[in-house]
């Protein structure tokens, strides 16, 4: 994937494109830092290495099909539904782990949250982009 096919969007005004390529920079650039850091990251959140370095391959290959998804023209409205759904999950996966599971430091809770919302956020704002895009389609 190229650098000017993901830059595309910032020039053609198509804000649920420009919405998928900031989801997939986020996402990317945290997969990086749990691949890179997992152990100094790890304690500083009080979350296990192993689980952060899991979770950033896996942050890294929806990173990449994100990114993916962004490069199209007109991204498909099924995919973009499945990144919508994927990051509802994600949001709801987080805040039960931290309940449920998860002991982290204070550090760690507070980036749990506000991760979560981080992509809460993002996830209304596609989901928004989406139907503006399928209104105007009609």
């Amino acid at each position: 994937m190229s650098t000017t096919s993901l830059a595309a969007p910032a020039r053609t005004g198509e804000p649920l494109r420009r919405l998928l390529v900031l989801d997939a920079v986020m996402t990317g650039a945290n997969a990086l830092a749990y691949l890179a850091l997992s152990g100094p990251l790890g304690r500083f959140l009080g979350i296990g290495s192993g689980l952060l370095l899991g979770l950033g391959a896996f942050l890294a290959g929806y990173a990449a099909g994100v990114g993916l998804l962004a490069a199209r023209p007109h991204p498909p409205a099924t995919g973009v539904r499945l990144v919508v759904e994927a990051n509802l999950a994600w949001t709801a996966a987080s805040l039960l782990a931290l309940a449920l599971w998860l002991s982290p430091t204070t550090a760690g809770a507070v980036w749990t949250v506000l991760q979560a919302l981080a992509v809460a956020g993002l996830t209304l704002m596609q989901h928004r982009a989406l139907k503006a895009r399928q209104s105007s389609q009609v």
